[in-house]
């Protein structure tokens, strides 16, 4: 298991003037750090790599879709052609940085809805706009975990049960699913049962508390939900993402009107210590 820290906590574009911060979060302990894709170019992340060998952490990577012009399940064969580029050029990117996981909610456009649930043509030409990704991917060395998010930020794919049936219909070894503890909190009716039922398609996991603040402070039933990832054998990365107010468009778009830590520092130290301690009690029990 390793143990990884989601910079959205700070900013959406990680650069070498992040270098200090970078190297307290390694001396706290943890294994790697989860860098955003949005903007900028391969040579950039591959720029990011060399800094983060040079600080001894490794990387995964997460990457969203707010942009209508790409949605990846539009009836608009030329949207969807852009939004399977947009895709390409954001795996590029994640291939360059060393990054082998690219997680996110990269199934629909974030925070765009039709007013309706998903129909069975949005979910056709999802498959068919995933699959031309996953075959990109494939040849970068990259796995996609889709994310489910909850009903208020997406509406195509809400579940685990919804996400792991819409994989199994993809079909292609380089798209599978993430679990997230938040969204899970807020759609799933038992939410350790929905990694568990699933566990076959997940390539990742977002460690979230209720609130998006310090993981442990909240009401996620943390023991258990940990028991249930040690004990199916998963021993992949374990990665915290958190939220603040310091950015604010991705305030915005995740809906944080409110401090939920007294400070960053609260989150990844407490944060760390909340996992280590969880994933030994796991062992034991």
């Amino acid at each position: 298991m390793k143990v990884g820290m989601c910079m959205f906590l700070w900013t959406t574009r990680v650069t070498g003037d992040d270098a200090a911060l970078l190297s307290d979060i390694k001396a706290t302990g943890f294994d790697g750090v989860e860098i955003p894709i949005f903007e900028g170019a391969p040579a950039d992340y591959a720029r990011l790599g060399v800094l983060l060998d040079d600080i001894g952490l490794e990387r995964t990577a997460v990457s969203a879709m707010g942009d209508p012009a790409v949605n990846l399940i539009s009836p608009d064969a030329s949207v969807r052609a852009a939004g399977v580029a947009h895709m390409r050029r954001v795996i590029d990117c994640a291939a360059e940085l060393g990054a082998r996981t690219l997680s996110g909610p990269l199934h629909s456009t974030l925070g765009g809805f039709s007013g309706t649930g998903p129909t069975a043509d949005e979910f056709s030409r999802s498959i068919e706009s995933q699959r031309a990704i996953g075959d990109h991917a494939a040849g970068c060395g990259v796995t996609i975990g889709l994310e489910a998010l909850n009903r208020f930020e997406c509406y195509l794919l809400n579940t685990m049960a919804g996400l792991s049936a819409h994989i199994d219909a993809i079909g292609h070894p380089n798209i599978r699913a993430m679990y997230d503890t938040f969204h899970c909190n807020i759609e799933e009716t038992d939410p350790v049962a929905a990694f568990t039922d699933h566990r076959h398609n997940v390539v990742h996991i977002h460690i979230s508390e209720n609130d998006r603040g310090v993981p442990g402070r909240g009401h996620i039933p943390w023991a258990a939900t940990f028991q249930a990832i040690r004990d199916s054998g998963y021993d992949d990365w374990l990665t915290i993402e958190a939220f603040g107010r310091g950015l604010p468009d991705l305030a915005a778009a995740t809906k944080v009107w409110r401090d939920f830590a007294e400070s960053p520092e609260a989150v990844y130290r407490e944060g760390h210590a909340h996992i280590r301690h969880h994933w030994e009690a796991a062992g034991r029990g």
